[in-house]
């Protein structure tokens, strides 16, 4: 995602043109990989290894969960298929939206971005003067109307540099409390975890579930980064099979990322078809529903540092997921027609690229089987 906020250094995942030199984490050179990278990689051969073993021997057919496995739960208002897009509460050459301004071909509206504030693990959320809301009661009515229309608006915590910390009991006492305030303050429908500098499985899961506990219709979604989703054993990909029976979707940020493993092995570079495709297998083949995956571009070339496809590939990988049809080298051995669907970084840089996500990713993901 891009992080930068009016103001502010723009550094970070997804600034393209607006950005400084700084890519966001497991995004760098391939030499001096940080510790966190180090790790998720070995874990990921491992995992890989697994994954191959149990892609190649199923047939080719339509994915049916196991009889004795319970469907995942989400909120009503989320559709079978669903297109999410964040929207910029900051200004960082993109275009300015107020929410009223977002194309409706949008599902999910994830509010970017909830800041860490003194206290271990609590939230807050502020309006930039900068998008243009002249008070919060405008700003709430926005919300209200897009709900109106059926669409999920949700508070997305964290960013490249967001600095949230939810690591033990009472820190994530205080993530629920204040998420759960922000809520009920201005009317959003859930939360997404955007939380790329670390997180603790056993206490967000812990925070998530208490926050499902007060609002049972709560939409939950997630945006990590490929290295975070490599593998079940790592923190990202336990907590979301941790909170499955409540999570709406997992929308990797299939960008910034530079080369990664797919489920059958091999390893594929970021701006392919196959990318998407082979990545989105180790989701679906280690433990996600196909209703919790989705997958997540930029809205544009500008709106990231790599890893932008046209709509053209983003349908096509969609095609081979949900059909088996349009795939690139990579073919997966059975199809996935419940896939969720897409998100992009953002609204904005899709609205200044013409909102073609929105128009030609937003209507093939409406049309999906």
């Amino acid at each position: 995602m891009v992080r930068a906020r009016s103001g502010r250094p723009k550094t970070g995942p997804g600034n393209g043109s607006n950005a400084g030199p700084n890519p966001g984490p497991g995004n760098g050179p391939s030499t001096g990989l940080p510790a966190r990278l180090l790790a998720g990689l070995t874990a990921a051969v491992l995992t890989t290894a697994a994954l191959v073993g149990t892609s190649t021997a199923q047939a080719a057919g339509t994915h049916r969960p196991a009889p004795s496995a319970a469907p995942a739960t989400t909120a009503a208002a989320v559709p079978r298929h669903a297109v999410t897009g964040y929207w910029q509460n900051f200004d960082n050459g993109a275009t300015v939206q107020k929410l009223k301004d977002v194309d409706g071909a949008y599902d999910i509206i994830a509010v970017s971005f909830a800041e860490a504030t003194g206290q271990p693990g609590a939230v807050t959320f502020q309006l930039d003067p900068a998008v243009g809301y002249g008070s919060t009661d405008e700003f709430k009515a926005d919300i209200k109307a897009k709900q109106a229309a059926g669409t999920s608006v949700i508070l997305s915590v964290g960013g490249e540099r967001g600095a949230v910390s939810v690591s033990d009991a009472a820190s994530a006492q205080n993530f629920t409390d204040s998420v759960s305030g922000l809520m009920d303050t201005y009317g959003f429908d859930g939360v997404d975890i955007d939380l790329e500098n670390g997180l603790n499985a056993t206490y967000m899961t812990q925070a998530l579930k208490a926050l499902h506990d007060r609002h049972g219709d709560v939409v939950v979604t997630m945006a990590p980064q490929t290295i975070d989703m490599q593998s079940p054993q790592n923190e990202y990909f336990k907590t979301a099979l941790g909170i499955k029976d409540f999570l709406t979707a997992v929308n990797m940020q299939y960008y910034n990322s530079g080369s990664m493993n797919g489920c059958d092995g091999k390893v594929y570079a970021q701006g392919t078809v196959d990318f998407l495709t082979a990545l989105a297998c180790i989701q679906l083949e280690g433990g996600l529903d196909p209703s919790q995956v989705g997958i997540g571009v930029p809205a544009s070339a500008r709106a990231a540092g790599g890893g932008y496809v046209a709509p053209s590939v983003v349908n096509a990988a969609l095609d081979c997921l949900t059909r088996g049809s349009n795939c690139g080298s990579f073919k997966p051995a059975k199809t996935y027609p419940g896939l969720r669907g897409a998100m992009t970084w953002s609204t904005n840089w899709d609205a200044a690229n013409g909102n073609a996500f929105a128009a030609q990713v937003g209507a093939h993901v409406h049309g999906l089987p």
